[in-house]
């Protein structure tokens, strides 16, 4: 994630508080199957000055034991993201991955990927049945648009940042032809009782 130069001017307990203080990772609200939501805003993610062990350590013993006895879907922000500033690195997501508890992982119902670049579709159609084991790889949906994902998830229940909201603006200015909505690497139908219609989730490969 980053050189040992780098992260001696900080220790583990620091690089702790410093995640909790930016509130990286957060338990807050249910989707529309009732299943709890952990937020993770990519951008706040201080992947110059924070270590593998650090997060490691922070999700073991502040996220994790809340996630154990209870289904969950994972929001993930990547608004905001570019791979100098707060881009973890591959060695580093497939770390965290691995050390999530198994009986954790088998809670996951779903990961909604907000606001995907091109460029994060390519890494992970290459890299992400590497990096994302245990079966997470293929729970993992593509949103490209906030409308798409209130579809699944209570808007008033989950707090988003502003700077998203100003992304979406943005995307108003250049909307493209066609949104696709939702998307994974690996075409499926996804089915949810709650939700009509079924959304059917198309591979990548067809708009890369």
């Amino acid at each position: 994630m980053n050189s040992q130069a780098s992260l001696m001017t900080i220790s583990l307990p620091e690089q702790e508080k410093l995640i909790h203080k930016l509130q990286i990772f957060k338990i807050q609200g249910k989707d529309k199957r009732g299943s709890s939501i952990l937020c993770v805003i990519g951008k706040l993610f201080p992947a110059r000055i924070v270590s593998v062990e650090a997060v490691n350590k922070y999700l073991q013993e502040k996220i994790y034991p809340s996630l154990e006895q209870r289904q969950f879907s994972i929001v993930y922000l990547h608004t905001g993201v570019n791979r100098a500033e707060n881009f973890p690195g591959i060695a580093a997501l497939r770390s965290i991955c691995d050390a999530m508890p198994e009986n954790v992982k088998n809670h996951l119902n779903a990961v909604y990927f907000l606001h995907p670049s091109l460029q994060s579709r390519l890494f992970l159609a290459l890299f992400g049945r590497l990096i994302f084991t245990g079966g997470v790889y293929w729970k993992m949906n593509y949103v490209t648009r906030l409308e798409f994902l209130w579809e699944h998830v209570k808007r008033k229940e989950i707090e988003i940042p502003e700077f998203v909201y100003d992304h979406e603006e943005e995307l108003d200015d250049y909307r493209p032809m066609m949104d696709y909505g939702m998307e994974g690497d690996h075409p499926r139908v996804y089915v949810d009782s709650t939700v009509e219609p079924a959304i059917s989730m198309y591979s990548m490969r067809c708009i890369a």
